[in-house]
This record gives structure tokens, C-alpha cells and sequence, in this order.
């Protein structure tokens, strides 16, 4: 019994200790870019910083208006795709689809989450950007990014979808079909709303995995320093700004304390997203 004890606690104790350090690492990491990011918020002015749209590295003018835009774009258009098909697919897997057939759909998108981003990417130079420039323009654009980083998180959300939809207690659809109601009207009527706050949870991530996603987008969306005009132009994101300028700054240069500060925008965006989907889910549960 003693032994049994003493394992226990300090089985405790080693994960406690893993926790604090994995929590310290991360709080080191977020106060190492505040610190490198805030002198550019002070040499440029915060909402100069935000708000132009210049950024040029020989006059030290910097400013991420067209980023903040493009990643939004990127980001919006990707949800308005991603959360009617990922509900779909939830629905199919959990109320439509045989045993065997949903639990063979599940290993494949549990596949598809493990797939590096630089493979949609390359998938998506060569075989959507061509297609894309039958529409107009050169291929790489906003609309480009846009279909990858759907690709890439639908995933995600349809395994957050689908586990809401299977913690519904199976009384509510069984009570509705009692009732007279068809499979249909069940799931439509009962069913999906019950598990709103997990679907909104879902929406959330997706919205943070897209904003913050880099080398896919960075591949095809053209990486244009300008608010397109439409969604076949070419654009830039938050994170494909970062990796295309940072070999181009020199340390401690001005240059890249404004990437730094990109950085933090990025770091704000995704902390918000994750913090509303942990209420929601935390709700939920």
C-alpha cells in the first residue's frame, strides 16, 4: 500500500513538474517576442504600425494593413467553406454512415491531420494554381490559399464536429423520433442544435489554424504587398510576410523588431480564437 502510495505521488509530482516547464517554455517564448516586437511599436507608432500600407525595407518604413487584411480574407473565406461541408461530414460519420465505413472515414481524416502543411502546399502549386489561372490572372492568389487552408482544416473540425454530435445523449434523437419526426428532422432539428457550442468550437479553431497556418499559404497565394482586389488576385498573410522578409533582416535591426511585432499581432489573433473555443468547449462540458 505504501509503495503503491509513493508511486503514486510522485508519478503526480513528474507531470506537475512536466506541465510547469512546458507552461514556462511557452511563457518564455511569448515574452521573448514582446520584447523583440516592442521596439518597432515604439519607433513606428502602434497604429501606424497597424494601419499603413507601406512596407519598405530601404526607407525603414513599416506598417500591416494589406497582412491584417489578406489574413482575415484568408481566414474568413476559409470558414465560410470549411463549416458547412465539416457539419456534413460530422453529420454522415455520426448519424448516416455504417460502423465500419465511419470508423474507416475517421482514420483517414485522423491521416489527413498528420500531413505536413508543405504537402498541401506543393499539391496545391501543382495542381490548383493551374486551374485557378483559367479563371484569371496567374493562379497564385487569394482564392488559391483559400481552398488549401480548407483542405487543411477541415480535418480538424469535422473531428470536433463529429464528437459533439456523439456526446448528445441518444434520449434527445430517440425522443424526436418517437414524436414523428424523420431521421432528418432529428438531426436538423435536435441534434445540431445540441451540440452548437461544440460546432462554434470548431468554427473557432478552424478560424485560429487558417490565420495562423504559413508554408501552404506562403506557396500559392502570391505574396503580393497589397489589399487585393478580389479574391483571383495575389495576397499576403500575417505568417507568409514573416517567412518571406525574415532572411532579408539583419539583428537587431528595425526590420526585424517589425516582424517581431507581426509576430505579436499573430500571437494576439490565435490567443483569442483559442481562448473563446476553450470557454465554449469548457461550457459545453
Amino acid at each position: 500500500m505504501l509503495t503503491r502510495y509513493f508511486v503514486d505521488n510522485v508519478s503526480k509530482q513528474i507531470v506537475l513538474v512536466c506541465a510547469a516547464i512546458s507552461l514556462l517554455i511557452l511563457f518564455l517564448i511569448v515574452i521573448f517576442i514582446f520584447k523583440e516586437g516592442f521596439p518597432a511599436f515604439a519607433k513606428i507608432g502602434i497604429l501606424k504600425f497597424l494601419f499603413g500600407t507601406e512596407w519598405s525595407l530601404k526607407e525603414e518604413k513599416f506598417s500591416i494593413l494589406p497582412l491584417i487584411f489578406g489574413s482575415i480574407m484568408a481566414m474568413l473565406g476559409t470558414v465560410v467553406i470549411a463549416t458547412p461541408l465539416s457539419i456534413a461530414c460530422a453529420v454522415f460519420l455520426a448519424e448516416v454512415a455504417p460502423r465500419r465505413i465511419s470508423s474507416l472515414l475517421r482514420q483517414a481524416i485522423e491521416v489527413l491531420v498528420g500531413i505536413p502543411s508543405v504537402v498541401y502546399g506543393l499539391v496545391g502549386m501543382i495542381m490548383l494554381v493551374p486551374l485557378i489561372r483559367h479563371l484569371g490572372g496567374s493562379g497564385y492568389s487569394l482564392l488559391a490559399g483559400i481552398v488549401v487552408l480548407t483542405i487543411m482544416v477541415l480535418p480538424t473540425m469535422v473531428t470536433i464536429t463529429e464528437d459533439s454530435l456523439r456526446a448528445v445523449p441518444v434520449s434527445y434523437k430517440e425522443a424526436a423520433l418517437a414524436l414523428g419526426a424523420t431521421q432528418w428532422q432529428a438531426i436538423w432539428m435536435v441534434l445540431l442544435p445540441a451540440a452548437r457550442s461544440g460546432i462554434t468550437a470548431a468554427f473557432i479553431l478552424g478560424m485560429a489554424r487558417a490565420i495562423g497556418e504559413t508554408m501552404a499559404v506562403y506557396m500559392v497565394i502570391g505574396n503580393a504587398f497589397a489589399i487585393p482586389g478580389s479574391i483571383l488576385d495575389p495576397s499576403r498573410t500575417l505568417t507568409s510576410h514573416i517567412v518571406g522578409q525574415i532572411l532579408e533582416s539583419a539583428l537587431g535591426s528595425l526590420h526585424l523588431s517589425a516582424l517581431f511585432a507581426v509576430g505579436i499581432v499573430l500571437v494576439i489573433f490565435i490567443l483569442v480564437f483559442n481562448s473563446i473555443a476553450f470557454l465554449i468547449r469548457r461550457k459545453t462540458s
